[in-house]
């Protein structure tokens, strides 16, 4: 497999739920208008705390510091895995396991953190910029790895990035982390770029004027019975949207594509409380949720963890199944930030219109 370390440099914020009007405009502006800005790297995720946003510098540039936004100190580069000679940029589906297994996993191990951002058509890998020499260090003997440069991939070597990387620490106890998984169902989808204008107006209701006022308890106290989560993101051109299943019936039926099965995904929240970028064991909790149960499919949710702010806990989506253990061991965590992703592919060859609500075919939890 390749590793390739793409041209993104992207920021990570959270925006306060009460602070969006101030943001409406240059959020549609990225939402709508990308080519005005230049932003190729956009991502903007509601959860029941605030809005999460990853974008690229470009993107950085159109919105204005205020009380209302919180930005993490670093710069992150973005990783992605490429299997069978693929291009870096575009679709393709190495899958969440296999990342944990070999990606995210051995960077724990030297105390890198990560944020994992999924799409609808493919898995992005977030490492700070000052990591990246340990990262290309640990990496090496795993992966091919190239670095975009002008639009061509250039082969990196070990030779080519300094000295000093960590040693691994002795492996921490296990964490317990509890488990909580709201009712709510949700669906991956994607839409043509040409067809995006066609739901503008619908978007803009629901990423603007049908949220929940904002919560000032903890994010442990989420109703287990629904939850809100809405996440947008349009990267190189590709887009991908999750929502529930009640907000997806706003939409015009004939325009939204999801993979042929159309199955409904739920939610499980790991951790009460925000877990934080800082802290790394082996594996974290998408390792220790993908690694034994290879078998089964699963998506990655959650928002990010910002230094001083409260950040929701990550987040797992899984098919409809067996009720879940009440708590995941697993250890001090490589703190995720990231989305779900369908495993077709954009155009999706086995990819379908959605004609009526797909809940009919939902497997009973």
């Amino acid at each position: 497999m390749d590793l390739h370390i793409l041209e993104h440099r992207v920021r990570v914020l959270s925006l306060a739920r009460r602070g969006l009007w101030l943001y409406t405009h240059p959020l549609l502006k990225l939402l709508f208008l990308p080519q005005r800005c230049r932003c190729k790297f956009f991502s903007l995720t509601e959860t029941p705390e605030d809005y999460t946003i990853m974008l690229d510098e470009e993107g950085f540039k159109e919105l204005p510091p205020s009380e209302f936004m919180q930005v993490a100190d670093s710069t992150w580069l973005v990783l992605s895995v490429v299997s069978n000679g693929r291009e870096p940029s575009g679709c393709q589906a190495t899958g969440v396991t296999k990342i944990a297994r070999s990606v995210i996993a051995p960077l724990a191990e030297h105390h890198v953190s990560v944020l994992m951002l999924s799409t609808y058509q493919t898995d992005f890998i977030l490492v700070r910029e000052r990591d990246l020499p340990v990262v290309i260090h640990t990496l090496a003997g795993e992966f091919d790895i190239y670095k975009e440069e002008g639009g061509e991939c250039v082969p990196v070597t070990c030779d080519d990035v300094s000295n000093g990387f960590l040693k691994p620490k002795q492996a921490a106890s296990p964490t317990l982390h509890p488990v909580q998984s709201p009712q709510t169902r949700f669906c991956v989808l994607t839409v043509a770029p040409d067809t995006l204008p066609a739901i503008a107006t619908m978007l803009i209701d629901v990423l603007f004027y049908s949220h929940s006022p904002p919560r000032e308890t903890g994010a442990g106290s989420q109703d287990l019975d629904s939850i809100t989560f809405f996440a947008f993101s349009l990267i190189e051109g590709y887009i991908s949207i999750v929502m529930d299943a009640e907000t997806q019936k706003r939409f015009p039926s004939d325009l939204l594509l999801t993979s042929s099965t159309g199955e409904l995904w739920r939610m499980v929240r790991i951790g009460g409380q925000p877990l934080g970028f800082g802290e790394c064991g082996r594996g974290g909790p998408v390792p220790s949720l993908c690694l034994p149960l290879p078998g089964l499919g699963r998506l990655v949710l959650g928002g990010d963890a910002l230094p001083g702010c409260s950040p929701p806990p990550a987040s797992v989506a899984v098919p409809p199944g067996p009720p879940l253990t009440p708590g995941v061991p697993c250890p001090p965590q490589t703190s995720v930030a990231s989305w779900p992703r369908s495993l077709s592919r954009w155009p999706p060859p086995t990819s379908r219109r959605i004609t009526s609500a797909p809940s009919t075919s939902i497997t009973p939890w």
